[in-house]
């Protein structure tokens, strides 16, 4: 006759039995440093001292390497994001999930708007105005142009409100390409779903808002080679939510099949005749795939242009994907990303006296943080 004490008895044995063999594949299982679904690098195993222990911080960081090294961590994280989900929480990780798929990063209110002002001011007070053309473009993010995807009471995002402020403080020439951007909404994909980026179809409407500035006559986008390379392409929004069952987004590039490159990394010295890199599609960062991921100076040199004009973009990563687009109006294009070029674009523009434009782009969700405006002297 099964009793109540024999029911207990085989409860707890079972958990013995669970615990026991979670413990035993959590000392024997291999620990990884990085993880490629949460793109981030996991906790090491602490040191110990007394100065730790005293403190409590050693306690802390051990609870954070078991918690990061949990056998089959990934699957239980994942089932509790789906979970959530499926209960109907729309915001997991500071991350909106929102209608049709999409995963949307909120904008939170800017603290650095007075200092990006006086330094992107200071930058173009001491530019030659007369022999360079200089422009601005501050690119909204999905949770501007989707807003209608967001989930119900989420807070109006007040981007624009602190780019316009920007833009008349300033007092540099705007490159505004919200409306292109909200017309461009019905026709295709903008953002990626997973991802903080627009897409190389998004791009493709700042380029157009580009040409609507500067009087040029835009590329067709029929006329250009377009090329789907993967559609495992799984972003820092999803490495956040950690929702592996989301679906993952599509990544299309653009060629010029007109375009004669020749693109050269400054850093390395590799040389090139191609804007990306694709050995990137094996990796988790699919995005690097675009101008080869980061690097301090690229030249980038276009024997087939329309014209003998040269471009100094400075920018973050948004511009990567709209350069493809850049190609055919510009000999050369110098691409900076003030993060790590130490030497100023301001002295290199002293130095290259057949620039003839310069571009500033930041997409306004990251512009708040990005240390590279500090660079840009």
């Amino acid at each position: 006759m099964i009793t109540d004490i024999k029911i207990r008895r085989a409860v707890v044995c079972l958990l013995c039995i669970g615990i026991l063999c979670l413990s035993v594949c959590f000392l024997f299982s291999p620990k990884k440093d990085f993880s490629e679904n949460e793109n981030r690098y996991l906790t090491r195993f602490p040191g110990l001292s007394l100065e730790s222990v005293l403190s409590g911080e050693y306690t802390k960081s051990l609870n954070d390497w078991v918690a990061d090294h949990f056998p089959q961590r990934d699957f239980f994280v994942g089932l509790k994001s789906a979970a959530e989900i499926a209960g109907g929480r729309r915001s997991i990780n500071g991350i909106y999930v929102a209608r049709e798929d999409y995963l949307i990063e909120p904008y939170g209110s800017p603290r650095n708007t007075e200092r990006i002002i006086d330094t992107l001011a200071g930058f173009y007070e001491k530019i030659d105005k007369s022999r360079v053309d200089v422009n601005l473009m501050l690119v909204p993010t999905a949770v501007t142009v989707y807003s209608d995807r967001l989930p119900a009471n989420a807070p109006r995002s007040e981007q624009m409100e602190t780019a316009y402020t920007i833009y008349d403080e300033t007092g540099i020439p705007a490159v505004d390409c919200t409306e292109r951007l909200l017309d461009g909404a019905s026709q295709g994909q903008l953002y990626y779903r997973t991802d903080h980026h627009w897409t190389t179809f998004g791009a493709y409407q700042g380029y157009l808002a580009y040409c609507d500035v500067k009087g040029l006559i835009p590329v067709a986008l029929e006329s250009l080679t377009a090329q789907t390379v993967t559609g495992e392409f799984a972003g820092t929004l999803y490495s956040k939510i950690n929702d592996y069952s989301h679906k993952k987004d599509a990544i299309t590039v653009y060629s010029n099949p007109e375009d004669v490159l020749t693109v050269t990394y400054i850093d390395t010295g590799e040389v090139t005749e191609s804007l990306y890199n694709f050995a990137y599609l094996e990796e988790k960062d699919k995005y690097s795939l675009f101008l080869n991921n980061i690097h301090p100076l690229i030249e980038i040199e276009n024997a087939a242009a329309a014209t003998q004009e040269e471009l100094m973009l400075i920018k973050d990563s948004y511009a990567n994907s709209m350069v493809p687009f850049l190609t055919h109006h510009y000999r050369k294009i110098y691409v900076f990303d003030t993060r790590y070029y130490r030497d100023g674009p301001s002295s290199f523009l002293t130095d290259h006296e057949g620039i003839t434009d310069i571009l500033l782009l930041y997409n306004m969700n990251t512009l708040d943080g990005d240390t590279g405006i500090r660079g840009i002297y």
